[in-house]
């Protein structure tokens, strides 16, 4: 079976890890969408505070598939 998919962009964030801040932008996106199949990071980056890392954000390309017989 073929597919078509769209891809969009998103960018997570966490105090706590990376895999948190994917997680993240991976469940606010089911919220509105249908249909999710793969992501891939694209950027991660965080901010420090006194020499910790203080917040994590992670930018990843989430596809979903189009169309009913998704």
């Amino acid at each position: 079976m073929s597919h078509t998919y769209k891809i969009i962009e998103l960018t997570g964030s966490s105090p706590i890890s990376s895999d948190e801040a994917i997680r993240n932008a991976i469940a606010a996106a089911n919220e509105s969408l249908k249909h999710l199949r793969w992501f891939e990071v694209i950027e991660t980056r965080g901010h420090l505070e006194e020499g910790m890392v203080a917040h994590w954000q992670v930018t990843i390309k989430v596809g979903f598939t189009l169309g009913p017989k998704a």
